[in-house]
């Protein structure tokens, strides 16, 4: 299994013991658990992961914070949505009436931060060209980041948000209400993997289904949409 582990509470590797956690990582226990099957965590990035995918020497999917897109379905197929996310921000929270819409963040004056290669970037480049745009490296960063001040802004999804303003009392996310998109989170795999993509729709229903889902959402403290 590819992840980025960089993306909590969907897909974390704790950097002092390599532990990976998250509700994604939960996921993909059941759908290992479906396959009679034991799970090997492969660090994959943002830049890389349409390229790794497509390598069968690497990895036989990949999950973490994966938004389903026309565009990586045209090239790679992908599952059935398990978690609602949309684009929204991460600001301090002294700055909180500073941001009520997208446009107060297409000034030249807001430092917007975003990780590379990504949808966050992409979704910057074509949404904010007037601001201040950094692209830093390392993800799980960027919420310090934002809250030191070197940045004004991350952009970032409603899934990861709330987790960082729970859990560090100098953020807030005063747009997690109003997303300026809305999609659905899949697992991502190389074409022509037929059976691999039916055993993980399958496993997907039935935690639906059965409840589990709703479950691990509750867990992590996501929004239950199905």
């Amino acid at each position: 299994m590819g992840t980025t582990g960089d993306y909590r509470p969907l897909s974390y590797r704790e950097p002092g013991t390599g532990e990976y956690w998250g509700f994604d990582l939960d996921v993909a226990a059941e759908i290992a658990k479906a396959m009679n099957a034991t799970i090997f965590y492969v660090p994959t990035s943002w830049p890389t992961l349409s390229a790794d995918v497509q390598n069968p020497e690497l990895f036989d999917f990949a999950i973490g914070g994966i938004t389903i897109t026309d565009t990586r379905r045209e090239t790679m197929d992908m599952s059935e949505g398990y978690l609602a996310n949309g684009k929204t921000i991460l600001c301090r929270k002294d700055d909180v009436g500073k941001y009520t819409c997208q446009e107060d963040l297409n000034q030249p004056e807001v430092r917007v931060m975003v990780n590379p290669g990504g949808l966050n970037e992409k979704f910057a480049r074509e949404n904010l060209p007037s601001c201040t745009l950094i692209v830093y490296e390392r993800n799980e960063e960027i919420p310090d980041q934002v809250a030191q001040g070197n940045a004004d802004v991350m952009i970032t999804e409603i899934t990861e948000a709330p987790w960082y303003v729970q859990n560090d009392s100098r953020l807030a996310a005063p747009l997690l209400d109003t997303p300026f998109t809305h999609g659905e989170i899949g697992v991502l795999m190389r074409k022509g993997q037929t059976d691999l993509l039916n055993i993980v729709n399958t496993t997907i229903r039935a935690m639906k289904s059965d409840g589990s889902l709703k479950v691990l959402h509750d867990k992590y403290g996501l929004v239950y949409a199905y």
